[in-house]
This record gives structure tokens, sequence and C-alpha cells, in this order.
């Protein structure tokens, strides 16, 4: 089979990423083999061919947004049948027995491993994976639009947990990718006022298509004290900014698993009366199952860019250049 692979960690346009022939994966005990028909390109690929995000093992293949279908079990798998459909997400795999995966609490097990940066990911013809982490996908929605549920639309629905805006209140959400744009359907959904601020064209035009409260750039003051706010862009740069748009009380959430440096914050401006900042390291399996129901409940349609699966460098190259709004999706 052909897969890419991250070949040496640096800018995009030196074109980190190579692709090669390997043999094709032999599931092991529990895991499914999955013919992938289509994978979505998250901006956590682009840290991981970057070397932001150093690959966990020489030669990895990223994306952990992998959909297809069963081809072949290994010994003791039983939960899908040959021919099922299946998403494969970001989570790999949890001990299951260290204190955090005891009290329920898997996203923060001691020792996970994740689809695209620990194993293979779905930047390939075909990979393995732990059936006990993989998803049955709603009926009705198609590949393409399932690829970006399973990372960007995940994690952004437990960031908006995270961010606990009360009900009807004031969301902020800065930087407008894959992710936020398919958070944004949720919260508008869930009846919160959305205000998004974010740097590119492309993504400002998308949110206001998607009938958000209001617009503006990155570093604008919302027209709002903000209720709970989510920073999905990955910079640093922005957390005192959002920090001193929130109101009394309100928390921020740092949605992504990469953030450039936070400059020094202004405990009286940013962080006084109680103002909350924390982060999102990774989602549970009921975070994902809650999510796709949510998702197929109120039809939440990701804006997608297809590229054939011999074009992932070049998706991630205009991921990175903002030549998009919405969500790349790599179909074989």
């Amino acid at each position: 089979m052909q897969a890419w692979v991250v070949h040496e960690c640096g800018p995009i346009d030196s074109r980190p990423l190579r692709r090669i022939d390997r043999d094709l994966p032999v599931p092991t005990q529990g895991q499914i083999r999955i013919r992938i028909s289509c994978c979505g390109v998250c901006r956590t690929d682009l840290h991981l061919a970057e070397g932001d995000l150093p690959p966990r093992r020489a030669h990895v293949t990223p994306g952990h947004e992998v959909v297809g279908r069963v081809e072949a079990l290994g010994p003791a798998a039983h939960r899908f049948s040959i021919g099922e459909r299946v998403g494969i997400p970001w989570l790999a795999r949890t001990d299951q027995s260290c204190r955090y995966c005891r009290r329920g609490d898997e996203n923060l097990c001691s020792h996970p491993a994740f689809t695209g940066w620990d194993l293979d990911g779905g930047y390939a013809d075909s990979c393995v994976a732990d059936e006990q982490f993989a998803y049955r996908l709603p009926d009705g929605v198609s590949d393409e639009q399932a690829a970006p549920l399973l990372c960007a639309g995940i994690i952004g629905y437990r960031s908006l947990r995270a961010a606990a805006v009360p009900a009807g209140g004031n969301l902020g959400i800065y930087g407008f990718g894959g992710s936020a744009h398919l958070t944004a359907q949720i919260a508008l959904h869930l009846g919160f006022r959305v205000h998004v601020l974010t740097r590119g064209e492309h993504n400002r035009q998308l949110a206001t298509d998607l009938g958000v409260d209001s617009v503006g750039r990155a570093t604008d003051s919302p027209p709002q004290p903000l209720d709970g706010a989510i920073l999905f862009a990955p910079a640093g740069a922005l957390v005192p900014v959002a920090l001193r748009a929130l109101d009394s009380g309100a928390t921020l959430a740092v949605a992504g698993i990469w953030l450039s440096d936070i400059p020094a914050l202004n405990y009286d401006a940013e962080l006084f009366r109680e103002r909350r900042l924390r982060s999102v390291t990774a989602n549970t399996r009921l975070d994902g199952e809650e999510f796709l129901r949510l998702s197929a409940r109120f039809g939440i349609a990701a804006t997608t860019h297809a590229y054939p699966m011999s074009r992932a460098q070049d998706a991630l190259t205009d991921l990175s250049h903002g030549q998009f709004g919405g969500a790349a999706v790599l179909h074989n």
C-alpha cells in the first residue's frame, strides 16, 4: 500500500512529507484494519510535519480524522463487522488502569497513544486501530462530511463544554478553522450568542455565512463581555487578548495541543475577578459519542475542500497559508 510519512520535520514549504510503499498492516489483538476512503487534514498534522509537535517515532504516517470500512479483524475483535463504516479519531488507546482512567478522565491518561503521532494514521490506503476507540458514524453523513467531525468536531465540543458558557450567554471564538466552524454551529443550536474573532478573510466570511452574532479581527474587542471563550488559533499572544474580553468569573479554554508562548499576563487586567484560563488536553470517548449524536440531531455541516490523497502535502501547505476556510479532506 501507499502511505505518507513525516520524512524530515521542517517548514511545510520545504515539503517534509514523503509518500512511500509499505506492507499492508496486520491487525493484532482487538484491532481492526480499515480501508481508508478519506482523512481530514488537521492543524495538528501541520504541527507534526513542521516539528512543533515532534513525531513520537520515525516515519510516522499523519492523520487522525479517518473514515473507512473494516476490511480485516484481528484476534478477539468483534465490535464491528467486515464492511462496516467506522471513524478513527485522535485518541487511539489508553492504559485503562491509571488513576485518571479509573476515575473516568481517560483524556488525561498517563500512558495514552494517539493516531497519527504514536501510531500510523490516515494519510494512507489502510491503517489499523483498536476497535474500542473507533466510532460508528451517523447515517446520512457522507465520508467527506464525517471526517472533520472525528477531531475538529469532537475536540471543539469538549472545548465548548470547558468554556462553561451559561445558557443564552456570549461565547467568543478566537480563530475560525476546521474545529471552530463546527463548534460555532453547535453553540448556535444550543442558544449561545457567538462572537468570532479571527485574522483570515476566508474565515471571517465563513463565520458570517454561518450566521454568528458578530465577526471581527483577532485582536478586536467583542461587542459584549464574553461569558466564556475558546482559543482555537495556536497563538499564545491571543491569550491576554481573550482574557481581557472575558466577563468576571468567565473561562477561556485553549483548544489546541500546541500553542506558541504566552506573553506575561497582567493580573489585574487579565486574571483578576476570577477569570479562568484552562487547557483542553484531549477528549474522552464519551465526548465523541455525545458530539456525534448532537451533530446528527442538529445537522452540523462541515465546510470541506477535497484533495486527492496524492496531494496531502499540498493540502497542509494550503492550510498553513490560509488558502481556505473550513477543513481539507483527503480522498483515496
